[in-house]
């Protein structure tokens, strides 16, 4: 697929354009300067071509961190097929603009330079300053007040191959058919073995979630530094194993709450957001030191979506804990994900980090199979039968039968005559023995007790 570049100094609007030109809010934009540190990535579909289009760091040179994300940024640039080069129009030319600009043109790219922020007659006069660049492609722009964006999309669509595939429309697993056919079996036009596999990748800061990105798509993906809070945006990759396609994102990092300061208010907000369209979620615990208060909160905000869980302990080659011990300890203080696998990698020495692949896919299979009925039957009857439903108030409360309504996770309605005298504790002991007969490693399970006629709702994991 082609890939389309944006880049230039910090606070010129590259943010704002790509959230625009891929018609959702994906970047962080703020006025803070060097909000964007890691390249951002949306397939995008322009006048019915797709393509790639890559977000990138600002261009700056104030601190390592930063000269850093310049280094990224121009290496990603010589990988792509168009460059659009960005400048502030409120601003006079510089000299290091036309330095950079220069030296992109050497990669025989095509390439545009969009002059931002003209939203006056005062703007439209100085940006014929820039004509010195030389290039015949200059668009002037206001992304705020979305003009000049049309004529810069049909600049784009012109540099496209026509043989660029059509963009795939985006799916979600609550899409799926609630139909069963004469058997009884749940049907679904799902096809979740040919579907991205969505991972997020989330911890508190500096856990090591950029350098288990970068170490799973062999790749120096994400910007790694020392400083805490390094990862702002959330940083995707698409990368391909043997024949499946993944599709991660490196989360910012959660602070305690009183430690949030900036930009990274909205980074926290666009976490959840992450985790809501994941599969599964990789929690990245620093195995070299303590579990701590914020560990378990983290790990109940990735559990409420209801992905599919892997825990992973970093850092290991640092750790002086038993593996055994460590894996007690996270069972005892995450009893509610007692159901995810525990795995121990090295990110940045990029050791077992082959061994994630495997159980990605095996959780993912969990996450989307589906459960025979009369086999699900079979396991509820005789739950049920070995240890039979409580009464309520002297009556009896029975289970007609179990049927799966959905996948990712599985969701299982329990046809009842009472459902909400269903104790909470009963429920436990279904999903156990659910668990017992069925592969859910890294799964939860929804469980739905409701009447005959009575829509998908009070479910419980």
């Amino acid at each position: 697929m082609q890939k389309i570049i944006l880049v230039g100094k910090p606070n010129v609007g590259k943010s704002s354009l790509f959230n625009r030109l891929a018609r959702q809010r994906i970047a962080i934009t703020s006025e803070i300067s060097g909000t964007t540190r890691d390249t951002n990535k949306a397939k995008i579909d322009v006048e019915g071509k797709s393509c790639l289009l890559i977000d990138s760091g600002g261009l700056d040179e104030s601190s390592e961190l930063f000269k850093n994300v310049k280094f990224k940024t121009l290496a990603e640039a010589k990988n792509s097929d168009i460059i659009i080069y960005m400048v502030d129009g409120k601003m006079p030319p510089s000299d290091e603009d036309r330095a950079i600009f220069y030296e992109l043109c050497k990669l025989n790219l095509p390439i545009a330079l969009v002059i931002n922020k003209i939203d006056s007659k005062k703007d439209e006069q100085r940006a014929w300053e820039f004509i010195n660049f030389g290039v015949k492609e200059i668009f002037e722009t206001s992304v705020s007040h979305n003009t000049g964006i049309d004529e810069l999309g049909q600049w784009i669509a012109r540099q496209l191959k026509n043989d660029a595939i059509k963009a795939d429309e985006s799916e979600d697993f609550d899409d799926f058919l609630e139909n069963f056919n004469d058997e009884g079996e749940l049907e679904s036009d799902e096809n979740f073995e040919d579907r991205h596999i969505r991972v997020g990748i989330v911890g508190r800061v500096n856990v090591g979630k950029s350098s288990l990105l970068n170490a799973l798509v062999k790749d120096a993906r994400a910007v790694v530094s020392d400083v805490a809070g390094t990862t702002i945006d959330p940083v995707n990759e698409i990368y391909e194993h043997e024949g499946r396609i993944f599709e991660f994102v490196d989360t910012a990092g959660i602070r305690k709450r009183g430690k949030i300061e900036g930009i990274e208010r909205y980074a926290l907000n666009r976490t959840e957001k992450i985790l809501e369209n994941s599969d599964i979620a990789l929690l990245v615990l620093d195995s070299s030191e303590p579990l701590t208060e914020l560990d378990e909160r983290i790990a109940g905000v990735a559990s409420k979506f209801n992905l599919g869980m892997i825990i992973v302990l970093n850092k290991w080659d640092k750790s002086q804990t038993e593996f055994d011990e460590l894996v007690k300890e996270i069972k005892d203080r995450f009893k509610f994900l007692s159901y995810a696998p525990i795995i121990s990698v090295s990110a940045l020495g990029k050791k077992r980090i082959h061994k994630l692949y495997p159980l990605i896919l095996e959780v993912y299979k969990n996450f989307t199979q589906k459960i025979q009925t009369s086999k699900l039957n079979e396991v509820i009857e005789e739950a049920v039968k070995t240890h039979p439903i409580p009464r309520e108030k002297g009556k009896s409360v029975k289970i007609y039968y179990a049927a799966q309504f959905g996948f990712a996770p599985p969701k299982i309605a329990l046809i009842m005559n009472r459902p909400k005298c269903l104790h909470f504790s009963y429920k436990r002991y279904l999903i156990n023995k659910l668990r017992q007969n069925f592969e859910l490693s890294g799964v939860p399970i929804v469980l739905a007790p409701k009447k005959r006629g009575e829509s998908d709702e009070n479910e419980e994991q």
